[in-house]
């Protein structure tokens, strides 16, 4: 897991946006539309609906909102998480933000929903690869000895405890990185700024993953998705209602040294980076827990997706192995709108809950 920005994972099925979406603002059709370079990603805001005035104040205490976030949440730059992963590794309690204690409750409860397989407690992980950097890492990968040391000390978040604002762990080796989900959590409070605001219908787009409210004048937004190698768009689905849509990929953040490539999401499980699936993508009402999902997915793999989607509430899910094979669930072939033939290498298995037609 990375944290948010730098990082910010992947876009191994990059969802983008139709063209007419990515336009300025239009006040033939009321959308207005800006973009935020936060989190070292371009978040495109679209607001359909409100008068400029009313739709810039809205996208611009929404810019603010993930400013702080951004300050608040970086697992190495100094700032609140900082002073919380010292004061772990020197096995101290420590009176926390308000903002942060909801961060850290639903990461733990997502960390139990997959079988520990999305676990921000592994910093020092995502630290000794590398990538607590804004820049890809260089030189030789850890040493097996090195992860293995970290990996014996099995932190996790089961083993944060929460007391008020004051928040304590026993195990030193717990160091917290949020990028795993942070994104999906940022997004989800853009969206409740939005509606505070009298937005009714919006989109928050960051980098790719995004979550998307209401419809554009009576139409459903519609995106697409790219393919994790380049090949073009897999295919087009349209955002029912309200609904978040996250990716988790392998290719765009990683660490490469002679010749040989690590990619940066990491098993908790052995410390090493996750091999053969390039990407995972679904969908869920919210952005935190598709988040979350799409990157256990990837470490679950084609032999585990099935369990771990179910545990998380996973309806539509769609993960893309190294050789470019789809595999997903009914649900989610469903909701895809293909222009021509489904491609050849496709998986689709399932259902993953009682009531979805196989």
């Amino acid at each position: 897991m990375e944290m948010i920005q730098y990082r910010f994972k992947r876009q191994s099925l990059l969802f983008t946006l139709v063209a007419a979406l990515l336009l300025s603002a239009c006040s033939r059709d009321a959308l207005h539309h800006q973009q935020i370079y936060i989190f070292g990603t371009l978040v495109d805001v679209s607001v359909w609906g409100p008068d400029k005035k009313q739709a810039g104040e809205a996208i611009d205490a929404v810019a603010a909102d993930f400013q702080q976030m951004h300050y608040e949440w970086h697992a190495w730059k100094p700032g609140p998480l900082v002073d919380l992963n010292v004061a772990f590794s020197e096995g101290r309690s420590i009176e926390v933000l308000e903002s942060l204690l909801p961060v850290i409750e639903e990461s733990r409860q997502l960390y139990l929903q997959s079988d520990g397989l999305f676990n921000p407690a592994i910093g020092g992980l995502i630290d000794l690869w590398g990538f607590h950097s804004d820049e890809l890492p260089v030189g030789p990968p850890p040493t097996a000895e090195e992860i293995a040391a970290l990996i014996a000390q099995r932190p996790a978040m089961d083993q944060i405890f929460i007391d008020g604002r004051l928040v304590r762990s026993g195990n030193p080796a717990v160091q917290l990185d949020f990028g795993g989900f942070a994104k999906g959590y940022a997004v989800d409070l853009a969206i409740q700024r939005l509606r505070s605001m009298g937005v009714e219908h919006a989109i928050v787009n960051a980098g790719g993953d995004l979550r998307a409210i209401g419809q554009r004048g009576g139409r459903n937004w519609r995106i697409g998705i790219k393919h994790p190698q380049g090949e073009g768009v897999i295919a087009a689905l349209e955002v029912e209602g309200d609904e978040s849509i996250f990716t988790s990929g392998n290719y765009e953040r990683y660490h490469e040294y002679k010749g040989q490539r690590y990619p940066h999401i990491i098993d908790p499980r052995d410390g090493m980076p996750v091999r053969h699936i390039a990407s995972a993508t679904v969908i869920h009402n919210r952005g935190s827990v598709a988040d979350a999902a799409a990157t256990a997915l990837v470490v679950a793999g084609v032999e585990g997706w099935h369990r771990v989607a179910r545990n998380m509430g996973i309806r539509y899910a769609l993960l893309v192995d190294e050789s470019g094979t789809l595999y997903l669930n009914p649900a989610m072939k469903k909701r895809l709108m293909i222009d021509g033939e489904m491609p050849e290498k496709v998986v689709v298995s399932g259902p993953l809950f009682e009531g979805d037609v196989e």
